[in-house]
């Protein structure tokens, strides 16, 4: 499996392998190991809502003990390291995703997605996709991100969300 794999499934389905929005922490934990918590979580405990336990570039929102959000951070120019759950056989992955090849890889498995008005200002642009509502964000490069093709946006964070 790539990173994009991973990405398109996500953006397709709304769930990465086992883990998906309403799920226990602790079953994700059962999966994944001890989350990072977030510093809220470490000084008001792990009852606070809102705040997300991380695995390198996963994070895991809760609500009442719940994955109510899942995050992929990426950052443009660098890498990204996923655990093995989510991303097997590697370490880090180049973390670079071209807006465009996103879209293509979705158009390629047939994922509807409309442009995310709430998240499309500036120079930055959001789509969401249909039916799993999986929002990806797309940033252009920043300037100390190491990109050959600065007139390209990135994706810099794709999630996942309950309403």
């Amino acid at each position: 499996m790539t990173l994009m794999n991973l990405l398109v499934d996500f953006a397709r389905t709304g769930q990465i392998g086992p883990l998906h929005c309403g799920m226990p922490l602790s079953g994700a934990e059962a999966l994944l190991g001890p989350g990072r918590p977030h510093p809220a979580i470490r000084m008001r405990g792990p009852d606070i809502d809102g705040y997300p336990y991380a695995w390198d570039g996963l994070e895991l929102v809760t609500t009442q003990r719940l994955v109510s959000e899942i995050w992929i951070r990426l950052s443009p120019g660098s890498t990204t390291k996923l655990p093995p759950l989510v991303l097997p056989d590697s370490e880090s992955y180049p973390s670079t995703v071209l807006r465009e090849d996103l879209i293509a890889g979705l158009d390629a498995v047939g994922c509807r997605h409309d442009v995310n008005d709430r998240l499309t200002f500036g120079e930055q642009s959001s789509i969401l996709t249909r039916p799993a509502g999986v929002c990806a964000v797309f940033f252009p490069p920043g300037r100390g991100d190491h990109m050959p093709h600065r007139e390209h946006h990135c994706l810099g964070v794709i999630y996942k969300h309950t309403a």
